[in-house]
């Protein structure tokens, strides 16, 4: 039998797919849900009982509902202890007794149900069952500081100064924390037991033999007014630790402690062993902690020599480990310049500068080459030895390997040390050395300042000419040389060094350069030849941002009969002319916004809608993303635009705009038989 072909079940389709007015949120729903917990529920009736039938059967049904729910899940205390507490309302107390037991068969390590029935025995006086019940709590938990708070709480009130007191006996026994220990001693202290007090603080540092802790004993005898026994401690406690464990917080607080007592001798005298025995790394705060007591009370010039002598100590051992630690070398040269002796001075320079970087890479010179110059600085400032100066300034030109790499810092700084001295004509040398050897930027810069700075203006034009061969290039030096005889007022030869410069095969920065000779034109109230230096700028750019400015200029050229806005709207057409051919769109659109700006600034309605009419609209395309091997990666989403004016001569996008027209036509007449077309939007074109 054939078999009959099965219908496809019909797709629901939903034809209202605008969103609700209103928008519930999952936030909305957990509000409202958290809301409706929250809400205050009326209180239930209250109950009167005044007969004892009534009494009991109502404590029936409440003990069987606490029965019912112990039944049901036995391992939570809270309802047990509901229940007993319950019991305790009912002045039950043997029943709560009772059901506290029966809990604690079931968890004793709940901590809870221990607070919670010592604490029942307790409000109903009943002290005996409390210390017994706290005995057995200590007992089984022992680590359990709580319990032993309380128990020894209880004791203090019922003042049991004996019971309390073989309570602590037990707890210190199992050597509790620094809390337990301190609870202990205040404890002796507010009934006036000191020598109690102090054994516990024996046994106490013995148990916890931290520095804190001995700090503290020491304290606790100075406060009251045992001072031999402080001083007796702190001895005891350097004893203790030994040279191997030293620690500088117990030396800072037995010299304070000594300071306090205005013994400054000794206190001096532990700062010294500290400083001799400890390690340098750990003894920071021991060093302040000395330099300040000597301020207060010794000898400064004394802290002082200390303080160097362990510094220079800490320098050597840093520059034995790396020579080539320059950052080691600065600090310790600034402590030796401090004490003023020239000779060691020089002695330690000399040692730093023979460290030379042992790699001709300019990067591992750039921190060398400053202790030649703060030897040359020192040599001229503080030992004003300029012979000196100048040999260590030859010495540094010497060694560094001109062929590979230069500093004009030194060649400019030894250059000025000479006219310092008034030696122009050694100046000019060293200079002149320097660009022979190595030329750089920045050394014929600082010799044209120079030269300038001494009005030698044809020394500067020389320069300038040396300094275009060396690097013709570079815009900024045709700009400056140009700057120069404008300055002079030479401006037929300051336009010769600019046509020069543009006609160079290779620059750098063109557009720099092109803009700089067109200020100069525009300075000098040449607007024809300007606007020549535009058209001959467009002949060899085309970019979008020459156009605007070509714009610009026309605009701020003001005349009488509006000829500037005319000019300045014919530029515009112009760049639309040249640049629809191109590829790069976003140029386009710029140009087309800045002349729609124009027009709304200078023109009329028929011109803003010409310019309006050519404004392109903005799209999505699809295009395919291809890595550096040429393997397609899939396609991404690009922003691309259409303009009208390219839509007249492309047939295609006409046929796109029909397209268009007849799916908003089927949109429209709403035809539900007919299978839906395929979106055809601005998002799917791949081509304009």
């Amino acid at each position: 039998m054939e078999s009959k072909p099965q219908k496809m079940p019909k797709v629901a389709k939903v034809k209202n797919k605008a969103p609700a007015e209103i928008q519930i949120t999952a936030e909305q729903l957990l509000r409202e849900a958290k809301e409706r917990d929250l809400e205050i529920l009326p209180p239930p009736p209250k109950q009167k009982i005044s007969d004892p039938a009534e009494l009991a059967d109502y404590q029936m049904r409440k003990r069987k509902t606490f029965e019912d729910n112990i039944r049901k899940n036995r391992s939570v205390m809270s309802n047990w202890i509901k229940y007993a507490l319950w019991e305790e309302s009912q002045q039950e107390t043997q029943r709560a007794r009772s059901v506290f037991e029966r809990a604690l068969d079931i968890d004793h390590r709940n901590i809870t149900l221990w607070l919670k029935y010592a604490e029942m025995e307790m409000r109903n006086r009943q002290v005996n069952h409390a210390r017994n019940l706290w005995d057995r709590a200590v007992t089984i938990l022992p680590r359990v500081n709580q319990f032993w708070y309380k128990y020894t709480y209880m004791e203090e009130m019922l003042e049991n100064i004996p019971g309390a007191r073989a309570v602590f006996e037990r707890w210190m026994e199992w050597e509790p924390d620094e809390q337990a220990w301190q609870t202990y001693i205040n404890f002796e202290l507010r009934f006036k037991e000191m020598e109690r007090a102090r054994q516990i603080y024996e046994r106490f540092v013995m148990t916890h033999p931290q520095v804190k802790h001995w700090i503290k004993y020491a304290r606790f005898e100075e406060n009251h007014g045992f001072i031999k026994s402080a001083r007796n401690v702190f001895e005891r406690a350097i004893y203790f630790y030994g040279d191997d464990h030293m620690d500088e917080k117990l030396y800072i607080a037995f010299a304070k402690f000594e300071e306090n007592q205005k013994e400054h001798d000794r206190a001096r005298i532990i700062y010294k062993y500290a400083l001799d025995h400890l390690p340098k790394d750990q003894a920071k705060e021991l060093y302040k902690a000395y330099t300040i007591h000597e301020k207060k009370y010794g000898d400064r010039s004394g802290i002082e020599d200390v303080i160097v002598s362990k510094r220079k100590f800490q320098y050597e051992q840093e520059i034995a480990q790396n020579p080539n630690n320059y950052d080691a070398w600065f600090d310790y040269l600034r402590l030796i310049e401090s004490e003023g002796d020239f000779e060691a001075i020089r002695e330690t320079y000399e040692r730093a500068i023979a460290n030379v970087p042992p790699t001709k890479e300019k990067q591992y010179w750039r921190r060398y080459i400053y202790l030649w110059i703060n030897y040359a600085l020192f040599e001229e400032l503080d030992a004003q030895d300029h012979e000196r100066t100048a040999d260590v300034y030859k010495a540094c030109l010497e060694l560094i390997p001109h062929k590979t790499f230069t500093f004009s810092k030194i060649w400019l700084l030894f250059a000025q040390f000479q006219i310092r001295q008034k030696d122009l004509k050694a100046a000019r040398r060293i200079l002149g050395t320097g660009i022979g050897m190595c030329p750089r930027d920045k050394l014929f810069r600082g010799y044209i300042d120079l030269e300038i700075q001494l009005r030698e203006f044809d020394r500067c034009r020389i320069l300038y000419e040396k300094f275009l061969e060396f690097g013709p290039e570079n815009c900024v030096t045709w700009i400056k040389f140009a700057e120069l005889e404008a300055l002079l007022g030479d401006y037929e030869r300051a336009r010769a060094i600019y046509e020069l410069a543009i006609n160079q095969p290779l620059l750098d920065m063109p557009e720099l350069l092109w803009k700089s000779y067109i200020d100069f034109e525009i300075s000098q109230d040449e607007t024809e030849k300007a606007r020549q230096l535009y058209e001959r700028l467009l002949e060899r750019t085309n970019h979008v941002k020459v156009w605007l400015s070509y714009a610009k200029f026309e605009v701020n050229n003001e005349t009488e009969d509006n000829m500037n806005v005319l000019l300045a709207r014919g530029v515009y057409e112009r760049a639309n002319d040249n640049l629809r051919g191109t590829v790069e769109k976003e140029a386009r659109v710029m140009l087309l916004e800045n002349w729609r700006d124009f027009e709304n600034t200078y023109g009329d309605e028929n011109t803003q809608e010409k310019v309006n009419s050519r404004m392109p609209r903005r799209i999505k395309k699809r295009q395919k993303v291809v890595d550096e091997d040429g393997i397609e990666q899939g396609w991404e989403e690009v922003f691309d635009y259409i303009f009208p004016e390219d839509e007249a001569s492309k047939p295609n996008l006409k046929l796109l705009a029909a397209a268009k027209m007849w799916k908003k036509l089927k949109d429209t007449e709403g035809d539900d038989d007919q299978p839906e077309a395929d979106n055809i939007e601005e998002n799917d074109h791949n081509e304009p």
